[in-house]
């Protein structure tokens, strides 16, 4: 096995969180391979994380049983960094001759790769693996285009609710049970205790806020025939809108220090101290363990409009991928099933925390470690994923969800104004995105 020098990289824990910016090269006009070697080196591009060395001692042994299992087969793993992955994986596309086998890349740059023609489909493969058939639905969707597989999920991360134990037992308060007594509890603890905010919210925490959209019944795009049209204007997408942007304000998250916070921000807020409350994911527990409220938390799936009802999350992430100008292309797939597969998964969980995409080894994973219980069942009660469109890149990367919750909560616009506006500049994207 042949192991490049890793790269130093700045804190990738967007990674963590489902990557929201997406590499868009231009379309090339010929990365398909030529023939199918049966042996040689593959290169594999993989993220280099925070704290990378537990996610290397469990690619490596990933990669002696791939090689042990392919006589006259070698795997060379790069670590790249997060934030200049979209130069790298642009240059690779455009350029198959310098290009890795396998990359790993994030969970909502899907459909743009594929648009780039960057990625192979592997759709026979993946019918045909045995342990596929276990992987979560939501999971599969996000390296799903066209009904078309192309790659293999890698892990999978959704958000819940952190709430204080010990700030609930002093106020005499439960965890909430409906979306109404989320927003009641938290203005009711600011009240009392206006030191803190009562739920942490960010006008830039995208992630945090779709929950409310698809609770009240919205959806952020509609698709017809594969092509999607933004529905963030709808009637119901904006009840959940009004939820959301309901939290910033004197009584709970002043607009003037909260519109312009994102999820690490809201998170940060929690662990430090400063909030009764945040949306927060499986990965950011870490963080809150070493927080100034460790031992003093506890986590619940956010809750829905329905009492008891749990709000939709967003299914963010990484997969794997096979270059399409891969010369390798069954090596790298048997690879791609070696480094996604139920055991490294299961290895990466309790090396990285990382929750697995096979429904069988979650489950086995909840029992394991208790903190990921109420992740686990946000997952099974049906979280969402963002539209499968290159479009999806350019609304993320321009910053039009964001840029409506902030227009609101500073009273510039109205929620229908500033919604209707959202969606035009949606119906753009997804338009030039073709």
């Amino acid at each position: 096995m042949k192991l490049s020098a890793r790269i130093a990289a700045p804190a990738a824990a967007l990674v963590l969180a489902g990557l929201t910016a997406t590499a868009c090269a231009p379309q090339t006009s010929d990365t398909g391979a030529k023939g199918d070697e049966k042996t040689g080196t593959l290169r594999v591009w993989l993220f280099q994380e925070v704290g990378n060395k537990p996610k290397e001692q469990v690619v490596d042994e990933a990669v002696a049983g791939f090689e042990k299992a392919h006589k006259g087969a070698e795997v060379e793993v790069e670590y790249i960094p997060v934030d200049t992955r979209a130069q790298r994986i642009k240059a690779a596309f455009n350029d198959p001759k310098s290009a890795p086998d396998l990359i790993e890349y994030g969970n909502t740059d899907t459909a743009g790769y594929v648009k780039d023609g960057g990625l192979a489909d592997v759709s026979a493969e993946f019918a045909a693996w045995d342990e596929a058939k276990d992987t979560d639905p939501t999971a599969k969707q996000s390296v799903t285009v066209g009904g078309k597989v192309y790659g293999a999920p890698l892990f999978v991360g959704v958000r819940a609710l952190y709430y204080r134990t010990d700030v609930f037992e002093e106020l005499g308060i439960e965890a909430p049970r409906t979306q109404a007594e989320l927003i009641s509890t938290a203005k009711k603890i600011h009240k009392k205790k206006p030191d803190l905010y009562g739920l942490a919210v960010g006008g830039a925490y995208t992630y945090g806020a779709m929950p409310f959209i698809w609770a009240a019944g919205g959806e952020l795009a509609d698709e017809n025939g594969g092509t999607y049209k933004a529905a963030i204007n709808s009637d119901k997408a904006r009840k959940g809108i009004e939820a959301y942007t309901s939290l910033f304000g004197d009584d709970n998250c002043p607009a003037a220090k909260c519109a312009a916070m994102g999820g690490n921000a809201t998170v940060t807020a929690f662990a430090s101290g400063k909030a009764a409350m945040a949306i927060g994911g499986d990965f950011s527990h870490t963080a809150v363990e070493a927080g100034s409220v460790k031992g003093k938390y506890a986590v619940v799936p956010l809750p829905g409009v329905d009492e008891s009802s749990v709000a939709p999350a967003f299914a963010g992430g990484n997969n794997i991928g096979v270059l399409k100008s891969s010369p390798h292309r069954t090596l790298a797939v048997d690879l791609m099933k070696s480094l996604t597969g139920k055991q490294t998964q299961t290895r990466m969980f309790d090396a990285m925390g990382f929750l697995p995409t096979y429904t069988d080894v979650r489950e086995a994973a909840a029992k394991k470690e208790p903190f990921v219980e109420p992740f686990v069942k946000t997952l099974g009660a049906g979280a969402k994923f963002v539209p499968a469109s290159p479009g999806w890149g350019q609304i993320d990367s321009s910053l039009i969800l964001p840029t409506m919750f902030q227009e609101i909560v500073s009273g510039r616009k109205d929620v229908a104004g500033a919604a209707d506006d959202a969606a035009k500049k949606m119906d753009a994207a997804f338009t030039d995105a073709g």
